[in-house]
């Protein structure tokens, strides 16, 4: 599809994409083999298209393997996603958030995702055995997934990726090759679960949240960025959760000094 196909058909839907949602259509087709071959697509596989548009990704991967779930939260867009399927017979349409709808088994991810998804979406990911995801992302934030430990994209996002999957940045996609052209580029991600853990929490939930309260106080030490939070979900009264905050490793570094691995040490060291 060109760009002028792709104006063609937001015209006639009357579609106007949503740019604070980062809703940008890639009409370059070039790229559909790359993500293929990134994810060692074969006949066998049943991929997820998450956030799948105008279904011209989903149509070029139906060819190359035995099923395509094609997942679009917005009505308008799922309207002509289903007309330009049609015909398609290994390739299901799927209205709504691809966080909260039922989905049968599938096993790799392939996926142009819209900007407010790509964080959350990751995180879903997670959750689900398969055995990769190969994803288009926008460069800033695919950076965040890889940030060196103390550096300014260094977060929770890093650390939790970290956790469960290895990342790598591979081609990059100019922003040109997307309708609207959104401000940055993007580059082609490639996320594989770990076939052992990089490292082992007791409790993922406590964990997920102590990191995220941590990134929120990056710049303290530890010690006393972690009082509060103990103060909160362990409810002790403030010089108990102090006591407990200054006896535990790292507590005179700074939050964003820690690594990935430190932080699984710190969260298991702590009563949950």
């Amino acid at each position: 599809m060109s760009l002028e196909e792709t104006k063609q058909l937001l015209r006639t839907y009357r579609i106007t994409p949503n740019k604070l949602l980062g809703q940008n259509f890639m009409f370059e087709h070039s790229f559909y083999g790359v993500l293929c071959a990134y994810a060692s697509l074969g006949s066998s596989d049943v991929v997820l298209d998450a956030g799948a548009g105008f279904g011209i990704l989903s149509r070029f991967l139906a060819d190359k393997c035995k099923a395509v779930f094609a997942v679009e939260k917005e009505p308008q867009v799922a309207e002509v996603l289903r007309e330009q399927v049609k015909g398609t017979g290994n390739v299901t349409v799927i209205e709504g958030d691809v966080l909260k709808v039922a989905l049968p088994e599938f096993n790799k991810v392939i996926a142009i995702p819209p900007y407010y998804l790509s964080s959350r979406l990751i995180m879903w990911l997670f959750e689900r055995r398969i055995d990769c995801a190969v994803l288009i992302l926008q460069k800033e934030f695919a950076s965040r997934l890889v940030a060196a430990v103390g550096s300014e994209n260094y977060g929770w996002l890093t650390v939790l990726t970290y956790q469960h999957v290895e990342v790598e940045l591979l081609d990059s996609v100019p922003k040109v090759m997307f309708y609207p052209q959104p401000e940055v580029d993007s580059l082609i991600v490639r996320l594989k679960p770990w076939s052992q853990r990089s490292f082992e929490v007791k409790d993922e939930m406590f964990f997920k949240q102590m990191v995220k309260w941590l990134f929120t106080q990056r710049n303290k030490k530890l010690g006393k960025a972690l009082a509060p939070f103990i103060r909160s979900t362990l409810k002790l009264s403030k010089l108990d959760a102090e006591k407990i905050a200054l006896a535990l490793p790292f507590h005179e570094r700074r939050v964003r000094e820690l690594s990935p691995k430190d932080f699984g040490a710190l969260a298991n060291a702590l009563p949950s």
